[in-house]
């Protein structure tokens, strides 16, 4: 049993990306929120509407926002613009278009292979960068696109609000572990818990190290004879992560003695109907799209009150 788990967790630690450059730099995306690559073509301009937005286009019906991501990033523009390239992607329920310089191809990484982003280069609260990566010595930086939808359009994005609308709660001081790469997206989950009721909650931005401090969980409950749940009632995680990506760390805890009581939610902008089933398999208790928080609220209420 347990060796057919570590052959399906190498299996799913597969990180497929796609690589682009803006201003000869290499960045990259997870080829699953990537629809669709063509090269740029006219767009109408938007008035009014945010620096980093060029304006939309529609490609076969539907109306698509183009994001200059090279603006964005505060990067320069193109020395041959006839040569951009739109990439088109969908998460989050929502559908944009970010233009990129070039888009070299798909590339196949271990999640292992990821690391997190130097705080000294990129900055600690509000980096736009989830990871790093290199390939044939080429540095690969990985962008946090949620953040960047975010930035330009806050409604895509966690809405406090929606727990405010539950009303008055009361406080709960059960142990929540978070797994979630997106700086930026940590926090707000951490605020949005909190403004639930939640107060004892534990974060980490990657699997590796959230399964490490599980384990030392474990070993301080078999030690002191008590339930795991006393350490951990639930882990609410991320898919897509530097060094462990998140289907990797719910099979470890389905696959351990101890911890696979402890319920998983997966929260990410990546479900679709291949990802429960592939979660379902490994046995995820639930899965919710971002930025659903008040969904996932209500889903953590029933699993640990």
């Amino acid at each position: 049993m347990r060796n057919s788990v570590s052959r399906q967790v190498e299996e799913t630690s597969v990180l497929e990306l796609m690589e682009f450059t803006m201003a000869g730099d290499s960045f990259g995306i997870n080829v699953a929120k990537v629809t669709e690559i063509m090269r740029a073509s006219k767009i109408t301009p938007m008035t009014l509407s945010h620096p980093c937005i060029d304006g939309v286009f529609k490609p076969r019906g539907k109306l698509i926002t183009i994001i200059n991501l090279p603006r964005y990033m505060a990067l320069a523009e193109s020395e041959n613009p006839e040569n951009n390239m739109f990439m088109l992607t969908n998460f989050e329920n929502t559908n944009a278009a970010f233009l990129v310089h070039t888009v070299e191809g798909m590339r196949s990484i271990k999640w292992s292979d990821v690391e997190r982003p130097s705080s000294i280069i990129y900055g600690n609260n509000d980096s736009v960068i989830t990871g790093t990566t290199k390939i044939d010595g080429r540095i690969i930086t990985i962008i946090d696109f949620e953040k960047v939808l975010y930035d330009i359009n806050p409604e895509t994005g966690l809405q406090i609000s929606e727990v405010h609308r539950m009303g008055e709660r009361e406080e709960c001081s059960k142990p929540i572990v978070i797994v979630e790469d997106s700086v930026f997206l940590r926090r707000m989950l951490l605020q949005s818990l909190q403004a639930a009721g939640y107060t004892n909650i534990t974060e980490f931005d990657n699997g590796q190290d959230a399964w490490d401090y599980l384990q030392k969980c474990k070993e301080q409950c078999l030690e002191n004879i008590t339930p795991i749940e006393k350490k951990v009632t639930i882990v609410i995680t991320d898919i897509e992560m530097p060094r462990m990506d998140g289907h990797h760390l719910t099979k470890l805890i389905k696959n351990d003695d101890v911890l696979l009581k402890v319920p998983v939610i997966v929260f990410s902008s990546l479900i679709d109907d291949a990802q429960k089933q592939n979660g379902e398999k490994i046995g995820v208790n639930a899965h919710l799209s971002k930025p659903q928080i008040g969904k996932l609220v209500g889903t953590i209420d029933e699993w640990i009150l």
